[in-house]
């Protein structure tokens, strides 16, 4: 009896990843829409690869796969017939490992945003692919990782790592555009909220939560000029952090403006105090980065008080700090801004049309229960596809290579050495990046000003 449970266990769950349509989470969500389902599904299999990746650059995983008799060449000697030492565990583990982990996780997302282009509706034949056949993407995922862990050393993570730099330069521009958009949303229910229920307390909220961000963000500023310039020294830094305090007091007195309040109801102090936030990250970011230790302290350093151009702190090669505080920080960012991606549900026009998706519209009904008894998810693009599986599918190939440079630090690799280095390069995108978020931010401010006659609501 036991077995037969089992085997019909087994057979709902194969009807689920091989099906047309997604009912794995739907019996946690049951009222949930077919898109949703569909992003947090593939959101999955990227936060998957992640943990993966995490695993592998875990410090001493080399070490213990190395004590595997048969296993890693160069590894354990105990004889057992049969089996040789030949795996190169300097590949599988460490920083290449996450660059051939990310390069599959990259090409898979890439392979399907190319199918999925111009998909109008759940009518199309692709949109069965996209919503369903979990089981074989599956496969296909797997047999694109292992495939990468067979690419020779060779000039292929130089050439990655500056496609990696490309890819996270745009990634973080998209979630800027993600934090917008949050910023936004939570702003106009709350104002909302207190308007119909005459309940200050959600505008104390919205204070309480805007004066935080700004503190926050001014005692990072602070705390940049202490410990990330020297009175002759670090004038890169120095440039930075005043350029970007100066670009988030102009956003900030922009989007009180009343022109822009008349324009833009919902603009206003909380968006401008939470993008000034993660202004301050970015740069904070970028500096971490920078190879001149004297501009550079580790965190280590700070905390002990201990001088960060101590001679006997220097790293040699091949010794990688590969965990530190900033890089902690952006792995929580982008978890937050994947989950964000793939349940959000937005009436913000701009910001639609930047990610290209739909205004939202709820959440939908009950889930279907079909002839088998498995309850589904809601069929909701009957019509029109509520986002774009193209761009959805683009997007988490940029996170796939934000992800690598995350984890390894935006070490620039350098494949004779096996040793790695910040590099200057990696400084310049993320402030860039910064600088062309928060133009991007202004223009969403005061394009409805420069063009009256365009629908910007």
């Amino acid at each position: 009896m036991g077995a037969c449970m089992a085997l019909c266990s087994l057979a709902s769950c194969a009807s689920c990843l091989c099906g047309s349509a997604p009912c794995l989470l739907c019996g946690c969500c049951p009222s949930s829409n077919n898109s949703t389902v569909t992003r947090l599904v593939f959101s999955f299999f990227l936060l998957l690869g992640t943990m993966v990746s995490v695993i592998m650059i875990l410090p001493g995983m080399e070490t213990q796969l190395r004590k595997i008799p048969g296993f890693c060449q160069g590894g354990s000697t105990i004889p057992i017939p049969g089996i040789e030492n030949q795996f190169n565990c300097d590949v599988i583990v460490g920083y290449k490992s996450v660059y051939r982990m990310c390069f599959a996780m990259a090409c898979f997302f890439f392979l399907f945003s190319g199918i999925m282009i111009r998909v109008r509706n759940s009518k199309d034949p692709r949109a069965a692919i996209q919503n369903g056949f979990w089981f074989f993407k599956f496969l296909i995922l797997v047999g694109i990782t292992v495939g990468a862990f067979f690419i020779p050393d060779g000039t292929f993570h130089s050439v990655w790592f500056y496609f990696g730099a490309v890819g996270s330069f745009i990634f973080i521009l998209i979630q800027l555009i993600l934090l917008i958009d949050f910023a936004h949303s939570w702003n106009k229910v709350w104002v909302e909220k207190a308007e119909n229920s005459d309940n200050k307390c959600w505008f104390a909220g919205l204070l309480s939560f805007t004066v935080l961000y700004y503190a926050l963000a001014i005692t990072a500023v602070v705390l940049f000029y202490v410990y990330y310039t020297q009175p002759d020294d670090c004038t890169e830094h120095k440039v930075f952090i005043s350029l970007n305090l100066i670009f988030c007091v102009i956003i900030s007195i922009v989007s009180i403006l009343p022109k822009v309040q008349e324009a833009q109801p919902h603009s206003g102090l909380l968006q401008a105090s939470l993008i000034s936030l993660y202004t301050m990250y970015v740069t904070w970011s970028a500096m971490t980065n920078n190879p001149n230790r004297n501009c550079n302290p580790s965190l280590l350093s700070l905390v002990s008080n201990i001088n960060a151009t101590d001679p006997t702190l220097d790293s040699t090669p091949g010794q990688v700090q590969w965990w530190d505080a900033q890089g902690i920080v952006g792995l929580v960012i982008f978890l937050f801004c994947t989950l964000y991606a793939s349940i959000r549900s937005s009436s913000n026009t701009q910001v639609n049309k930047l990610m290209q998706t739909e205004e939202g519209g709820g959440s939908g009904g009950e889930g279907e229960v079909g002839e088998d008894g498995i309850r589904r998810a809601v069929d909701n693009e009957e019509e029109r596809v509520t986002y774009s599986y193209s761009f959805f599918h683009f997007h988490l190939c940029l996170a796939s290579l934000y992800i690598m440079m995350t984890l390894t630090n935006w070490y620039q690799p350098d494949t004779t050495t096996q040793a790695m280095k910040s590099s200057m390069p990696a400084v310049w995108v993320k402030i860039s990046s910064s600088w062309l978020g928060l133009g991007l931010y202004l223009w969403t401010l005061i394009a409805p000003l420069i063009f009256p006659d365009r629908d910007f609501d």
